[in-house]
């Protein structure tokens, strides 16, 4: 969509809603309007900057002017005004009428300014999320083009991973590996930190390896690594839990589960109007029927060559905005045991319309992520058979669409990756 006809629809939501101007302060929701990119902030796409839109779709964008090329003033047109960041508070106080911001993002200097000149403050969402969050056709064609090309590098990674000594290897050095794979893969930058945790290490949800706690991958443990790249076309976040050596029991049985999980939520089918936390237990039920369970989120929304957490919907408990369809999602159950190892696996899902039996309109996801499930820590007898044809369709996918792109030495190694369980031998 050009960023002419995105600042007509919130102008229009504007003015529907007897508002006369908005005040956004995240710097992805004006990206996002303004179909910028720029590279202020590190692992995210975005212009550091804030904005006012007004009912008529103008803008008074705040940001550094230097960064703007004449190309880009022109791509911007007429209806976008551009002025230094130290113009913002005189824009703020030069407003009257109903103005919007959204509580949970702006800063209260704004609400401040905004009383002072004597505007109404209301306070609503930002206008700009619910729009970024439904994604266009183009824009999940990205998405899809993205999680492609990352796919190669985290087949590299894993296959680069198994062919190491145990002990012979550290967490640091599987995230040079794997951002080196995602650089030659076409990525412009990491999504986030990437998550390299072996053993204890990958108990620690949001762990970052440092030279301080750096561990050697040894035989007998897991390794859990999250990790995800930005890409011109769209953003990824995947996590594989990998069994380095032969794996503690309760690891299997709690990474089966874990896996059911993932299943659940992926082949599920829901009426339309129900919201994240209507349906996260269909993720965690697995685990608790074990009387187990996860202390995150089971999904956060991600962004299109954006943010890779971008609100302001979840799948969580405490997500009360329904999901519509192009809406993406991460799908990340896991299992933490303190001081032992740790379990999640993660896939991104898009939100798309689905049909019941009966006709009835239903929405469901589509998985986008493309990587090989280890099936070395899978418990087969505690699978059904619907979670066993998922599985094997979805590795089917995996090596008929990222096998091409591979080198011939490659190719063998998914293959007996995602050869169909019913071949795995225990």
């Amino acid at each position: 969509a050009s960023a002419e006809a995105r600042r007509a629809q919130v102008a229009a939501d504007l003015k529907a809603a007897g508002q006369g101007a908005a005040v956004l302060t995240l710097p992805d929701s004006i990206s996002w309007l303004l179909n910028l990119r720029g590279a202020d902030i590190p692992r995210n796409p975005v212009v550091q900057s804030f904005a006012i839109i007004d009912d008529t779709g103008a803008v008074q964008l705040f940001a550094a002017p230097e960064k703007f090329t004449p190309d880009v003033r022109a791509a911007l047109g007429n209806a976008v005004a551009i002025a230094p960041p130290e113009d913002f508070a005189a824009a703020l106080s030069a407003l009257k009428g109903a103005v919007r911001i959204d509580p949970e993002s702006a800063p209260v200097a704004v609400a401040a300014a905004l009383t002072a000149a004597g505007a109404t403050v209301v306070r609503d969402r930002d206008p700009v999320a619910l729009p970024k969050a439904r994604k266009t056709a183009a824009e999940l064609q990205g998405m899809r083009d993205a999680h492609l090309a990352d796919a190669v590098a985290m087949v590299r990674v894993l296959a680069w991973i198994d062919a190491q000594t145990p002990g012979r290897f550290s967490e640091i050095d599987v995230v040079r590996a794997l951002e080196g794979f995602r650089r030659e893969a076409g990525a412009t930058d990491i999504s986030f930190d990437t998550i390299s945790g072996a053993g204890p290490n990958g108990a620690i949800v949001h762990y970052r390896v440092t030279e301080a706690s750096n561990r050697t991958v040894a035989s007998g443990e897991l390794l859990l690594l999250d990790s995800g790249g930005q890409y011109p076309m769209g953003t990824t976040d995947v996590t594989r839990t990998i069994a380095i050596g032969p794996a503690p029991e309760a690891a299997r049985d709690a990474y089966t589960r874990v896996l059911q999980g993932l299943i659940g939520l992926s082949r599920l089918r829901f009426p339309r109007g129900l919201a994240g936390r209507d349906i996260e237990a269909v993720a965690r039920a697995p685990l608790w029927q074990a009387g187990r369970d996860f202390d995150h989120g089971t999904g956060h929304g991600v962004g299109a060559a954006l943010c890779v957490h971008e609100g302001p919907l979840r799948i969580s408990r405490r997500s009360e905005l329904p999901l519509e369809p192009g809406m993406i999602f991460s799908n990340e159950p896991g299992y933490y045991r303190e001081g032992e190892w740790g379990i999640r696996l993660e896939n991104l899902i898009a939100v798309e319309l689905a049909t019941g039996p009966d006709g009835r309109d239903l929405l469901g996801f589509e998985t986008l992520t493309l990587v090989p499930i280890d099936r070395r820590l899978i418990e087969p007898g505690m699978l059904s058979r619907a979670e066993i044809a998922w599985l094997d369709a979805y590795h089917a996918r995996v090596a008929a669409e990222v096998g091409p792109r591979l080198p011939p030495d490659l190719r063998g190694w998914l293959a007996a990756a995602t050869a169909p369980l019913g071949d795995l031998t225990v």
